[in-house]
């Protein structure tokens, strides 16, 4: 007997990253028999990530959840964990302190991103697992997948695509989809 299912089809538990050939800092995205354009870090792709060094780490990583500013963006439904980005959510990246690549909330003194951003770019921003579960100091944080800058502008780290793209992709994901960064 078949199982019964929701109707969409999940995506192969792998996304695939692809370094663009003709720009380090742009890369291919690959889901569901589709590619798609992508920026990333602005100093590319690197096995060694460092804090504040502007590279997308070259790894696999799950997606463990995400924030969806629900007060400018309406998504197709996901079996993704969301929450609603709100004002005062932060994620700390100063490595020195106890919630390093961790969310904050404000006021917070130490050096963060915030989460709830004027320019519109993590208006969708799914949390990768970089760092997360065996966390490191100064080995990175904030590394996301989430919207892109106009013009496909490098990120400082994280892999970033089209809000149609994105829309396209999050239907298919779930808790420990893998995105592979080569």
């Amino acid at each position: 007997m078949r199982k019964k299912t929701s109707g969409r089809r999940p995506v192969k538990s792998v996304i695939t990253v692809r370094p663009s050939p003709l720009d380090r800092r742009r890369a291919l995205v690959s889901f569901d028999g589709r590619t798609e354009q992508a920026a990333i870090g602005r100093s590319g792709i690197t096995s060694r990530k460092r804090e504040g060094d502007g590279a997308t780490p070259r790894a696999a990583m799950k997606l463990v959840g995400g924030y969806v500013r629900r007060d400018r963006i309406v998504l197709p439904p996901t079996s993704l964990p969301t929450m609603a980005t709100r004002k005062g959510m932060l994620w700390c990246d100063a490595p020195d302190h106890a919630r390093y690549n961790r969310p904050a909330k404000a006021p917070f003194a130490p050096s963060h991103e915030e989460m709830m951003r004027d320019d519109g770019l993590y208006d969708v921003c799914l949390v990768m697992d970089w760092n997360l579960t065996s966390r490191r100091r100064h080995a990175g944080s904030a590394i996301f997948f989430h919207l892109i800058r106009p013009g496909y502008e490098p990120t400082q780290g994280c892999v970033a695509i089209s809000l149609a793209s994105m829309r396209r992709l999050i239907p298919h994901l779930r808790r420990g989809t893998i995105v592979k960064v080569l």
